[in-house]
């Protein structure tokens, strides 16, 4: 029987190839600027506050563990449950692809790697797809 000790560790260093903190801050706020200027993303910007200070802010935290830096994420929130948190919204494969859109604009714009910016895409869309509402997305299996 094995522990919790005996578990290989699983490195992610997208953090500090991406820069650390002041690159993942960058990077949302790159994002959420496509999200208010893009047309393709207007259904999905609804769905945020007018004021996204406060979603920002989760949303450095959330990637910052995410990509392999400070797991504060999880201290101050518990474990990630993004399926349950965007659930509500009914996300189907439009959403997903527009909030990809402005993802891929945001990394274009803050990344030079452009290795990473793949890497990273790859990473947000396996993510993205995930989180469709399985009765709405077209490209659902069932069992």
């Amino acid at each position: 029987m094995s522990t919790w000790k005996d578990l290989a560790v699983v490195s992610n260093p997208h953090y500090e190839r991406l820069g650390g903190q002041a690159a993942v801050v960058r990077l949302v706020d790159a994002f959420y600027a496509a999200m208010d200027s893009r047309d393709d993303a207007r259904t999905i910007r609804a769905m945020h506050a007018a004021d996204l200070g406060a979603t920002k802010a989760v949303l450095v935290t959330y990637l910052c563990e995410w990509l392999g830096g400070p797991r504060r994420y999880s201290a101050e929130r518990g474990a990630p449950r993004l399926g349950r948190v965007h659930r509500p919204f009914g996300l189907d494969a439009r959403a997903a692809d527009a909030w990809l859109g402005c993802m891929r604009q945001a990394l274009d714009h803050c990344v030079a790697d452009a290795a990473l910016r793949d890497e990273l895409m790859a990473a947000f869309t396996k993510v993205a797809r995930h989180l469709t509402t399985p009765h709405t997305d077209h490209h659902h299996r069932s069992p």
